[in-house]
């Protein structure tokens, strides 16, 4: 049999069963987006706090804003890159010409060629 002082359905950190009874609730304000598809998203924010100016739709994952009529644009999704294409970026044709002359250079000359 439990014993008398046992607390049940309780962890570490868990907030009290009543909370109305310790502290009183921040002020709140809703505040509502949407997005391109025409979904409303309600959200509770603290009175104080400023609200983001874009907010993720729970239901379709675009982003929303708080004009109604003029909802964020939908994302642009970026196209895979190779490591190649990575590095065409950060060297022009002259370079890549210039540090292949060299490596080409450094393995005639661990070979012996001239």
């Amino acid at each position: 049999m439990a014993s008398a002082n046992t607390i049940r359905g309780s962890r570490i950190g868990a907030s009290p069963a009543r909370p109305t009874e310790r502290a009183e609730p921040a002020p709140r304000r809703q505040t509502t987006y949407w997005c391109a598809n025409s979904h409303a998203v309600e959200i509770s924010l603290a009175v104080e706090a400023a609200a983001p100016e874009t907010w993720e739709c729970p239901r379709c994952g675009l982003p929303a804003g708080q004009d109604r009529h003029n909802p964020p644009a939908r994302p642009r999704t970026e196209p895979y890159k190779s490591h190649l294409a990575y590095v065409k970026e950060r060297r022009s044709d002259a370079d890549a010409e210039a540090i292949l002359a060299e490596a080409l250079a450094a393995v005639r000359a661990r070979r012996g060629e001239a």
